[in-house]
């Protein structure tokens, strides 16, 4: 089994739990297991085998069942739990809004067992009638089966690319593929993924088909040729893999790179200039001839254009920018000095303070933010004041054994429903960093959240808003609020917006970004870690920010210390 189902099994584990009543302590425990092995480079088993204790936030009873499901596909545990909850009942949790809780009793008071009957009950007023739920929580219900139905199919980018990166691993390791890549919308960081297409080039066709046709990732295969082979992969998702020749391989990785509406432009504005562009290469149409180009640079300079960045190529306004030379000089990976968001065991995260040190100066960077729930978000263990300061010291104890990098004292607070934070200004102010986050109420009016969010940004004492549309990726649709009031209100405070890289969040979404640049905002872009491998997150947060148009200087975190205390330190 691949760490990422590994993860979901525990995650179902950990549901499951939730449904039967089970004590909080024991699903934070699977829930943790599963966020610390999702995130893992190798082989959670590999592990397992070489130290029992070797995985952060995977105490001896979890290592056990990981063991176990690893052997025979499943658990004794999980057979019982769904003996009393049946696996479509437990699929209702892909719909925003069905909880645990809700899920289990839909399930015991009304008997729906699968999303039509959940979507009847819905309509016909029985799940409005159950106590605690009423009309406008089954009103909600509703409206996100619908969103749900629309979106089903995909994958979240979270899930796919790191199925996608250990089958280019494996297929590199063990063919004769000279050159390979991932094109499509996970090229392009979407937020979720439809399919898989590799291209790569290979003067052995036959030994690279016959690999890929034969890995554990894949379920069945569809197709099994020399230029193109089809397969299912566990889970579901389709790859499609084209060996072409080497001259060729620029012009198919850009054919299947740019979205639809991106390629149909280009060919638009192409034809217009007596030229054809395909997966073949550039022809010219007066003539016949076709150019072929090995890498995509040359293809967007053959039609007089600035190279578009993968992220870019959506089908907005990117060729007429890169007609002009006007598109932006993306913020890269390697920007970026540190990491402003992250959770540790004095909240709900599943390292320590120096774990968590010692993982952010592997990464390279020069600062970071120790930044733990406040007391509102109780199912996190958020801190208390008296925690808080007691956390402070044991962050100050710790820096001056580490003096390499700037170690800063942070809180994630909430922002409660009228736009309060949840601590005093006078505790606020004690921090380095305060970062403000909606946890809760997140069925007010777009009015409401507006409010509420431009009194945190107006706060002297909040200097990032955290997750601000709260979304979770094919799942919650997040809080609505006035965007370009909101936008121009952190441009006029300084307040940065977050572009929290977890894959699950993505938020702000790329059009939230460009929006808020266009505003004169800034953002950070933070993993929101909670074991020292959602550090490796952060990649998706600036593919995130690439799509959005952000460069360097619009992230606050991709500047030196000394720039970052300036902001910090403001007069608003």
């Amino acid at each position: 089994m691949l760490n990422v189902q590994v993860a979901a099994a525990l995650e179902e584990t950990a549901n499951l739990l939730e449904m039967t009543g089970e004590n909080v302590f024991r699903i934070r425990a699977y829930q943790r297991a599963a966020e610390a092995i999702a995130d893992l480079r190798e082989p959670v088993g590999t592990i397992l085998a070489r130290d029992p204790k070797g995985i952060p936030g995977v105490g001896s009873g979890i290592a056990d069942h990981i063991r176990e499901l690893l052997a025979t596909g499943t658990t004794k545990l999980t057979v019982e739990l769904h003996q009393r909850f049946p696996p479509e009942v437990v699929a209702l949790l892909q719909v925003p809004g069905v909880g645990p809780k809700l899920a289990a009793r839909v399930y015991e008071e009304l008997g729906v067992t699968n999303l039509d009957m959940l979507e009847a009950a819905a309509i016909d007023g029985r799940l409005a009638s159950l106590p605690r739920v009423g009309t406008k929580s089954a009103a909600n219900v509703l409206k996100n089966i619908e969103g749900f139905r629309r979106r089903s199919g995909r994958t979240p980018i979270g899930i796919a690319r790191p199925l996608a990166e250990s089958i280019i691993a494996a297929l590199l390791e063990g063919s004769n593929v000279q050159r390979l890549a991932a094109a499509g919308s996970l090229r392009r960081f979407q937020e979720t993924v439809g399919d898989l297409d590799f291209v790569g080039v290979s003067d052995e066709p036959k030994s690279v088909m016959d690999l890929l046709v034969s890995l554990p990732q894949v379920d069945r295969v569809l197709g099994h040729g020399l230029t193109k082979s089809s397969v299912i992969l566990l889970g579901g998702l389709q790859l499609d893999l084209r060996l072409v020749e080497p001259r060729d391989f620029g012009s198919l990785l850009q054919h299947f790179t740019g979205s639809a509406q991106h390629n149909i432009q280009l060919r638009e504005y192409a034809v217009a200039r007596g030229l054809k562009v395909s997966e073949y290469g550039l022809e010219d149409m007066a003539t016949s001839t076709v150019r072929h180009f090995d890498d995509e640079e040359g293809i967007y300079a053959a039609l007089g254009l600035q190279f578009i960045p993968p992220e870019l190529r959506q089908g907005r306004d990117e060729i007429r920018l890169a007609v002009r030379n006007g598109l932006p000089k993306l913020i890269e990976l390697s920007d970026l000095k540190g990491d402003l968001h992250m959770h540790t065991t004095w909240s709900d995260g599943s390292a320590s303070i120096e774990a968590m040190v010692q993982a952010a100066i592997a990464k390279g960077y020069t600062y970071m933010a120790i930044s733990d729930h406040s007391a509102g978000l109780g199912v996190a263990r958020g801190l208390t004041v008296e925690r808080l300061r007691a956390q402070a010291q044991e962050i100050r104890e710790v820096a001056a054994r580490y003096p390499e990098i700037r170690i800063l004292t942070a809180s994630e607070v909430d922002i409660r429903a009228d736009g309060s934070m949840d601590f005093p200004d006078d505790v606020l102010a004690e921090l380095d960093l305060v970062i403000g986050s909606i946890h809760s109420a997140m069925n007010q009016t777009a009015d409401e959240a507006t409010a509420r969010l431009l009194k945190a940004i107006e706060n002297p004492n909040v200097d990032i808003i955290g997750h601000p549309t709260t979304r979770i990726v094919g799942g919650r649709e997040g809080v609505e609020f006035d965007r370009p009031e909101v936008f121009a209100a952190a441009a006029r405070t300084g307040t940065a917006l977050e572009v929290n890289a977890n894959p699950s969040r993505l938020d702000l979404r790329d059009t939230d970004v460009r929006m808020a640049l266009e505003a004169g905002a800034r953002i950070t872009i933070d993993t929101d870690a909670h074991v020292q491998g959602n550090m490796d997150l952060m990649e998706f947060g600036v593919g995130t920010a690439r799509r959005g148009g952000a460069r360097a200087q619009d992230v606050w975190n991709a500047g030196p210390i000394d720039d970052l205390l300036a902001w910090l330190q403001r007069d608003r």
